[in-house]
This record gives structure tokens, C-alpha cells and sequence, in this order.
């Protein structure tokens, strides 16, 4: 497995022979080198989205059409996105599971706020907020999306049992790195833990060393953009 991120809260992840794009934010993010762009996207068979913020889901369209990858999101952000031209969208919805070929990716709970606010008009609501349980190859990543601490969480660790927490915790818009590793030891039991949403803008954490302080024990992995975390 490769876990590769792409900036602010932006995965690929290749796993059990499919390449998952999670939030595929490139074009406008500050952090992303924008001549790596056929690195990220190469070979990517599947979308997925948490919400429907620009600094998310702004590229899902035009990824799809340039990757034929279909987009997986809650109902009504894919039955929006659905009805752009050349793009196949699949709905699913909280506690419920789909199969991504050898993949499983159970849509759970986030607490955060979700509007198409990247087109004209203004921002349109588009479903709600939420986070993945990403299970294949033996392990089960938890990717929260933009969320703050839960006790919905002690759930999903009951019925996922997640060994891989990619937990954003840039604050400001998420948890922080205390909120996030307050989260981790409280309700999982990682084995690892890879931090997002922080380092893009000046608002956001820019270090993950209260994360890593907070959790002694847990292998904290400050990501590197486009360098693959291996597991």
C-alpha cells in the first residue's frame, strides 16, 4: 500500500490494485506542484469526496473526465456532479458500504459543514459532510475529512477497527493537533497516524510535533507532497 499525499487534505492511495484519489485538490492548491499533475493522477481508477468545498472537490469534475475515474460521493453531491458531461458518479451515504474492486470504503459520520461554493450562483447546499473507513489489504485507514473531534468516533473504532488514522488537524477549519490527538488516543487504537489539512495557508498549523508529542507510542508521519508513505 502507498499512501501518497497531494497537500491539504489531498490522497492518493494505491491499494489491493486500485489507485484512490481522496479529495483531489490540485489545481489552486498552494502546496502542489503544478508540473507534478500526471504524477498524482496516473492510473487513478476511483474518486472519492468528503464534501463539497472548493478546496476538495473544486478539480473532481475535470479530473474524471481526464481519468474516466468515476466519483464516489454522498447523494446529492453526486447527483450534482453527475450531471456534468462525461462524468460517472456513484451516491452512497452514511453507514453505507461500497466495493471499489478489492476495496471497501464505508462513508461515516463528519462533523463539519459542506455547499458547492466554487460556482457561480453561490454556494448551493450538496449533501452533508463525512469521512472514509478505507479497508483492503489487510488494513483499514480511517480518512476523517474536515472534522472536529466526535464521540461517534468510539463507534467507528468499534465496528472498523482502524490501524491508520489520516485525521485532519490543521485547525482553524478542523481539529487541531491537540483536538486530533485528544481523538486518537481517546477513541482508536492506530498504528499509525498521517496529519492533513495543516501547511497550506498561514491560518493552519504548519508543524505536526503536538500531534507527535501527544501520541508517544503511535508512528506520527509528517507527509511529504508526492512522496510515497509506504505500509
Amino acid at each position: 500500500m502507498k499512501i501518497i499525499w497531494l497537500g491539504h487534505g489531498s490522497f492518493r492511495i494505491e491499494i489491493a490494485g486500485e489507485v484512490l484519489l481522496v479529495d483531489p485538490w490540485i489545481e489552486g492548491n498552494p502546496v502542489f506542484p503544478e508540473d507534478r499533475r500526471d504524477d498524482a493522477l496516473r492510473g487513478a481508477t476511483q474518486i472519492l469526496l468528503s464534501h463539497a468545498h472548493g478546496d476538495h472537490a473544486s478539480g473532481a469534475v475535470a479530473i474524471a473526465r481526464e481519468t474516466g475515474a468515476p466519483i464516489n460521493a454522498i447523494h446529492e453531491l453526486a447527483n450534482i456532479l453527475g450531471e456534468e458531461d462525461g462524468v460517472q458518479t456513484l451516491g452512497f451515504n452514511k453507514g453505507g458500504t461500497i466495493a471499489l474492486g478489492d476495496v471497501k470504503v464505508t462513508m461515516v459520520h463528519a462533523t463539519h459543514s459542506s455547499s458547492l461554493d466554487f460556482r457561480d450562483g453561490g454556494p448551493r447546499v450538496a449533501g452533508s459532510e463525512a469521512g472514509f473507513m478505507i479497508e483492503g489489504e489487510g488494513h483499514t485507514i480511517y480518512f476523517s475529512g474536515d472534522t472536529d473531534v466526535m464521540a461517534d468516533m468510539g463507534v467507528f473504532n468499534a465496528l472498523h477497527a482502524p490501524d491508520i488514522g489520516i485525521l485532519s488537524a490543521g485547525g482553524h477549519y478542523t481539529m487541531d493537533m491537540r483536538r486530533a490527538a485528544y481523538a486518537a488516543k481517546t477513541f482508536f487504537d492506530f498504528k499509525t497516524v498521517i496529519p492533513c489539512h495543516y501547511k497550506t495557508f498561514p491560518a493552519l498549523a504548519q508543524s505536526a510535533e503536538e500531534l507527535a508529542a501527544g501520541l508517544p507510542g503511535v508512528d506520527v508521519i509528517e507527509p511529504e507532497v508526492l512522496v510515497a508513505i509506504e505500509i
